[in-house]
């Protein structure tokens, strides 16, 4: 994925990088961030020691985003971080259509109780699928906490990562989304194509 520096000039920019390098190099870096462009708009995504923490739309405000990081996990948060390498690299495979499944752990420690449960659950929803949010409190072993399902879904501190996207209402229509309707749209069909079988050799078109 292509990352979106906050800094002006190359300068400032290549300094920032190694700083934060030397930061993370003596252990003084607790959250690394970068903002990163994708079909679905810029891309917060933050990591600590024990996996991706957040990713926040540009519509959720990615200073709202760090401001919480910084709050609840660490003041320690810089901009960059080789730790970030391998999450962005799953989300360029993702958003080409040639990753169904992400290996990178995440750390939930944002969330607790039966939203954690939620989101703990939603990878169970299979790519290029979706399933109801009573289905999803079914899953969740509580099929009644269907409201509680959907508030556990806009809490998802990691979307796309972990897919509240593939949560729709029982009557097949997609709901509302944290990253804004048309994001759910798009992370819908992408999987929709990506999953759909190659024409066999030979058949017409």
């Amino acid at each position: 994925m292509t990352t979106t520096t906050t800094a002006d000039g190359g300068a400032l920019a290549r300094l920032h990088a190694r700083l934060t390098s030397d930061a993370e190099r003596a252990g003084l870096l607790d959250v690394a961030y970068r903002v990163a462009d994708s079909p679905v708009g810029p891309l917060l995504v933050a990591a600590g020691e024990r996996g991706v923490l957040r990713v926040a739309f540009a519509v959720q405000g990615h200073d709202a985003a760090i401001a919480e990081l910084a709050a609840r996990v660490s003041p320690r948060v810089l901009e960059g971080g080789r730790r970030l390498d391998p999450v962005l690299r799953e989300l360029d495979e993702y958003f080409a259509g040639t990753r169904r499944v992400f290996d990178v752990p995440v750390d939930l420690r944002l969330l607790d109780g039966f939203r954690r449960e939620v989101v703990d659950t939603l990878p169970r929803v299979p790519y290029g699928a979706t399933a109801s949010y009573a289905a999803v409190a079914a899953l969740a072993g509580r099929p009644t906490a269907v409201r509680a399902v959907g508030t556990a879904c806009a809490r998802n501190p990691v979307p796309v990562l972990v897919p509240c996207h593939r949560v729709v209402r029982s009557d097949g229509t997609p709901g509302r989304y944290a990253g804004g309707d048309a994001a759910k749209a798009t992370l819908l069909a992408l999987e929709r194509a990506a999953a759909r079988p190659s024409p066999a050799a030979g058949d017409g078109a």
